[in-house]
């Protein structure tokens, strides 16, 4: 089998692609900050935005005044393209260059924000590091987001193939130290005018 090297298509994406044109864009992330309105999370939350890369969360959240926000992406690329728009914001703003399948954490998070990062990690004991990961890396009580493409939703993104999830794979796969508060489906529409149906699921820390 040959080897797939993860980091450079990512790198190679956010170099060549402008984010307008990527499947993924979203000027408005508007039901991940419904999400973050639902629990009325302080000014002062801890918050990591895993895969958000140049994603516009961490704008709006700045903007919402958010004070304590960390983005965690594979791609360096897709930072430096984030910081380059922030300006002088980017350094309000606490950047991590990895795989999250390899991130190990050194501090709690109150919120950890995943918009169709999971859904890529498609090995098992892969899946399994990402659950323990989150289970050590966010606080008692703490909020747990996770969109992925849902089982009506595409089976690969970017060349990639994904994992689809349903509200009860996700919620089987995170119940050992999470309880679920809800999920929803939703529709985004791509710059090309085709819908990706995803499930948002979210969890409280046990």
């Amino acid at each position: 089998m040959e080897y797939f090297n993860r980091k450079s298509h990512w790198e190679n994406i956010y170099e060549s692609k402008p984010l307008e044109t990527v499947s993924w864009y979203q000027p408005n992330p508007e039901t991940s900050l419904n999400f973050i309105r639902q629990f009325n999370l302080p000014k002062t939350a801890k918050i990591i935005d895993i895969g958000g890369g140049d994603s516009f969360l961490v704008d709006h959240l700045l903007d919402l005044g958010y004070e304590n926000i960390t983005v965690l992406d594979i791609s360096n690329s897709a930072i430096q393209r984030a910081k380059k728009r922030l300006g002088n914001k980017a350094n309000m703003v606490k950047w991590i260059v990895t795989d999250v399948s390899e991130f190990i954490p050194t501090e709690l998070y109150d919120f950890w924000h995943d918009r169709a990062a999971f859904h890529f990690l498609t090995d098992k004991n892969e899946i399994e590091n990402y659950v323990e990961t989150t289970a050590k890396a966010i606080s008692k009580n703490g909020n747990l987001v996770i969109g992925t493409f849902s089982e009506q939703g595409p089976t690969k993104c970017s060349g990639i193939e994904i994992k689809q999830y349903s509200e009860q794979t996700m919620t089987d796969l995170f119940q050992n130290h999470f309880q679920k508060i809800g999920c929803i489906t939703i529709d985004h529409k791509t710059p090309f005018e085709t819908n990706q149906n995803f499930v948002f699921c979210s969890f409280r820390k046990n």
